[in-house]
Formats: structure tokens, sequence, C-alpha cells
């Protein structure tokens, strides 16, 4: 630990920034960790305030704090927030002018900043990598927020998540030597199976674990058959109209259906919006602020929303279409009720044979099928592959190059010797299609008997208190008296 640093100061300095007389647990006994230069993986529910459990740190310690975050809009909600403080932060992504972008490098080099937000694609570009290998820079952590990111999308749609595995070791060789780096992953929701991966492939060492159960007890859970597709739309109109005045989000799976149901949604008089990654910066940034300010009662929007967004009163969530992963489901359900209030998440599913509507069932096979195309199709480009090369040649040569040499490192059968070069390594044994496990959790979920929470506290590894748990109140419960 930094012994300059008296934890007195460190509630002072809480206070003077956010205005807080003291932690929430485990607030305080996560910033002690990072202080203390130890890894740590932290699984706290939405809500919890994990931001701080590294802003604060970052704060207080000399040199660079990296966090590597998944989306443009949480990192530009957060830095705005820092700065309204008047703290050091900045954020880098491919979106900013050129003289901005300039700014920033500068800044960094001139060691000005404190924290710097960016995603792992901007971490790893030439320019970005070569600054903060300058020996001068002195880096003392790399957080990674919203983890589960590097799970559920890591292998196949933001595959430079995988490339992480070596950041620390690489940049420790380019700082004078006694030079230490903490690393973090914050996360609401990951499993021991998701906890695990992120560990691998972070590299932690002898990590700190945090975990606060997922429960919400004023989260009532219900899952809900319809029987037709027209029936799954009137059935949502009907659920929205009982609720009109009050705030909530339609989750659906597709931009497509984001701005189909929005438009006819608001035909019937509601007022709402579509919200996906397909949107112009300024209109997302519209959307967020009208939903905020209630000039929006809900938003229709894909999994691109709501991540980092602080918005207490959201009394109720609906899932149009149910998550392919469980991790997810928790995740969408949980930005409700945050200011612990009721609130209430619905999730509609198609009849069990699929004969009237078919679209649920043809969902899942899809993804199933799409997981096991890339699959195969990456062990076809293995064959193609240098035995030892370079990513980004790879994802020159090769339309899904990036994306094969991901899902070969969840596979084990690559190694990357640094964020930039790899090796294959002969296969030793087969792996279910990414994610195939996490999604015939889900339609478990989707079709248990028991109690909802329960359902979840066992899948997120907390076995003790999930033995003889009822909630009293999801449709479970309820059903069985």
């Amino acid at each position: 630990m930094q012994t300059t640093i008296q934890w007195q100061q460190v509630r002072s300095e809480f206070k003077r920034i956010w205005g807080y007389d003291d932690f929430r647990s485990p607030q305080g006994e996560i910033v002690q960790c990072l202080l203390q230069k130890r890894d740590a993986l932290i699984v706290m529910p939405t809500g919890g305030g994990k931001s701080i459990c590294f802003q604060l740190p970052a704060l207080l310690s000399q040199g660079l704090t990296l966090v590597i975050s998944p989306l443009v809009a949480l990192m530009e909600n957060q830095v705005q927030e820092l700065h309204q403080r008047q703290l050091p932060a900045a954020l880098l992504h491919s979106q900013l002018p050129t003289h901005q972008r300039r700014q920033i490098l500068w800044q960094l080099k001139q060691q000005r900043l404190r924290l710097l937000y960016l995603s792992p694609e901007t971490l790893l570009t030439e320019s970005v990598w070569q600054t903060l290998a300058d020996p001068k820079i002195l880096i003392n952590g790399l957080m990674l927020d919203e983890a589960h990111c590097l799970v559920q999308w890591g292998d196949t749609f933001r595959p430079a998540y995988r490339r992480l595995e070596t950041v620390r070791s690489h940049l420790l060789k380019t700082k004078p030597a006694g030079t230490q780096i903490v690393i973090a992953a914050f996360t609401a929701t990951a499993d021991p199976a998701a906890q695990q991966t992120i560990h691998q492939v972070l590299q932690l060492r002898d990590p700190q674990i945090f975990r606060l159960n997922p429960y919400r007890p004023n989260l009532r859970l219900n899952v809900e058959t319809v029987w037709t597709p027209k029936g799954r739309w009137s059935r949502l109109l009907r659920y929205i109209r009982a609720r009109q005045g009050k705030s909530g989000l339609v989750y659906v799976r597709s931009r497509r259906d984001s701005e189909d149901l929005a438009v006819w949604l608001g035909e019937q008089g509601c007022r709402t919006a579509p919200y996906h990654a397909g949107l112009s910066a300024t209109d997302r940034r519209r959307i967020e602020a009208d939903w905020l300010e209630d000039r929006l009662d809900f938003v229709v929007c894909t999994s691109a929303f709501g991540m980092g967004i602080n918005k207490p009163n959201v009394r109720w969530v609906v899932h149009f279409h149910a998550p392919v992963l469980i991790s997810e489901y928790v995740q969408e359900v949980g930005r409700a009720g945050r200011d612990g209030q009721p609130a209430e998440a619905m999730t509609l599913i198609s009849e069990p044979t699929g004969w009237f509507n078919p679209d649920d069932r043809q969902r899942f096979q899809f993804f199933q099928e799409k997981q096991r195309s890339q699959s195969q199709r990456a062990q076809i480009l293995a064959r193609k592959l240098p035995q030892t090369g370079e990513a980004n040649a790879v994802a020159r040569q090769f339309k899904e190059g990036a994306i094969a040499l991901s899902l070969l490192h969840s596979q084990g059968q690559l190694q990357w010797l640094d964020p930039f070069r790899y090796t294959i390594q002969p296969k030793t044994k087969t792996h279910s299609p990414v994610g195939e496990q996490g999604a015939k959790q889900m339609l478990r979920y989707l079709h248990t008997n028991q109690c909802r929470w329960q359902f979840l506290l066992y899948a997120f590894g907390f076995n003790q208190e999930s033995q003889a748990f009822r909630c009293g109140q999801c449709d479970r419960c309820l059903k069985q008296g």
C-alpha cells in the first residue's frame, strides 16, 4: 500500500468529491484492495456504486489508470461526471475528431490525466499503444468495466477483448523496474464459468474476490406465455397502458424489431423511441436524455441501451424477446427499481410447441447454428494461418480473421505472445460452441417451475443462499401458493 495515503485521507477525499460520509459495503474494502495493489474481481448488482471503487484509488494514486469499457455512451457518461467535479479524466474512441485525439495523447505524454477511458480496440491501436508504452508514462492500474462483455462478446463480436491477456506483462516490460500495475474486473453479472474466463484472460494474480448476492427483494420477476405473434404485440400494449406514466424499458433482440415496435407503439399513443447501436451518437444521446428527463415513458431498445445509465425510478422492464444469455437477462432486469421501490420485470415467450408462434424457437436455433458455424470456420481458417503471426495482418487478409483468432484462443488452441502476435497450438480437446451452455441455461430459466430468484441465485454460484429460497412474489412462487 502507498503508505502516504491514510484511510482518513481516503474517506476525506471520498466525501469531498462525491459528498458521501462513508462507503457502502464492500466499496471501502475494494478501494483498500486496489490501493494495496492487489488484483480484484468484483461482482456487484447494477446500481451498487462500482465506478467509485476504481475512480477513487485512481485519483489518490500517482500515474494513470486505464479504464477499459465497452461502449462510448458508457464512457461519455462517466467522464462527463468526472469533468463536472473538475477531475483529470479523458476518453479516447474512434469517433473523436483528430485534434481532440491529439490533445488527449499530448495530455497523456505530459502525465496530466489520472483516468483514461477507452475500448479494447482503441487500446490496441498503434498510436495509443506506443504512447502508453513510453517508459516515462506511469501506469498504475488497468480496470475492466462491465467485464461480462469480455465473456459475452469477446469470442465473436468484440475479439479484441481476448487480446487483453498480455497487456499488463508487456506494458511492464516498457516501464522502470519495480513498477506495479493492478488489474481489477467489475461486473454486475458473472456466473462461476464467466468468473473463471475473466480470471484467465486478464491473467489475474491471486485476486481478491468480492461477490454480492444478486437478489433484489423489490424486483418481481414474471414470465408469460403468448400464443401468437399478434398476441405478443397486444399483450405488450395492455401491459404498458396499465403502467401509464411510469418509466420503463422494452428490450428486443434486433434493430429492426426496435424500430418496428417503437413506430407501432407510437401510433397507439405511447411516448417512446427506438434505440440501437445503428443510431448516430447524437440520436443516442438525445434519446437517453429524453428518457432520463421523462420526456419519453420508455425506450424500445436492444442490449446496446442501459449500461452505465443511472435512472433510479424505472418501474418496469419488459423483454419482448427473451435474451439468449442469462447474464444479459440479469443485467437488463437490473435496470428496474434501483431506488429500492417496487418494480417488476416481465418476459414474453412463445407457447411451448412453437406451432402458432415459432419466432422464439427460430431465434434460438439461429443463435446455435451461428455459433457452430463460426466455430467450424475458425477451425478451417486455423489450417490456413501461419502458426505464429500478427493479429492485424490476419484481420486484413481474412474477413473473419480476428474472430477466428479469438475463438481459437477461447478453445485453448491459441496463445497470445503479446497483444499483437499469436502462436497456434495443437488442438487437445473438443469444446462446446461458445455460448451454447449459457443459452441452454436461459431456456431452463424461462421454463423452470422453481422460484425465479432461487434459480438465478444458483446459476450465479450462490448455492448455499439458494437452498430452500423462495422470493414469494415471482410468478412461480405465486402459482405454488
